[in-house]
């Protein structure tokens, strides 16, 4: 194990949305911090930033992570997609067009989170039932949209998908 001291500058090298980056960073930076301030990614929202809320979350080598609660030099060599990285495109994503259409966002704080979460769970299980889908997203937290149109929206992402996958 290698010991750092905190608050001591560290250089980090790790791919954020598909784009090589290398940066000096603070030891006690968290992942958080580092994409919004170091990279001015600031679609990853800090909402409790004890690791509850999951506005934080982001993708981390294909896995959703609570961004706040790890240091960015932890992350060495990682490939990260915060919600500014889902499209390939100009265009929104197949999840944020479905989010737009369910009217599965209204403030959007925890969009971000929300996005990040869906994206892993279609990656691991691309056809989830309903209640997979309501057990996964009872992670993050909303206080508008009552978590229904959320629901539906990773619903018919994942049947459109699927029945594109079946069709190529």
């Amino acid at each position: 194990m290698r010991y750092i001291k905190s608050g001591q500058l560290e250089k980090i090298s790790l791919i954020v949305n598909e784009r090589r980056i290398s940066a000096d960073c603070r030891s006690n930076t968290t992942l958080l911090d580092f994409l919004r301030t170091n990279l001015s990614l600031t679609g990853t929202h800090a909402g409790c930033e004890h690791g509850v809320c999951g506005a934080c979350t982001v993708s981390i080598d294909g896995h959703a992570v609570r961004s706040c609660l790890g240091f960015a030099c932890q992350f060495e060599g990682a490939v990260i997609t915060t919600v500014e990285g889902l499209s390939k495109t100009s265009e929104l994503s197949d999840l944020q067009l479905a989010f737009s259409r369910h009217h599965a966002l209204q403030c959007g704080f925890c969009t971000p989170g929300f996005l990040a979460i869906a994206e892993d769970l279609l990656s691991r299980s691309p056809t989830p039932s309903e209640d997979e889908i309501r057990e996964e997203v009872s992670s993050n937290l909303c206080r508008c949209t009552g978590y229904a149109g959320i629901v539906r929206a990773i619903h018919e992402v994942s049947i459109m998908r699927t029945n594109s996958k079946q069709e190529g």
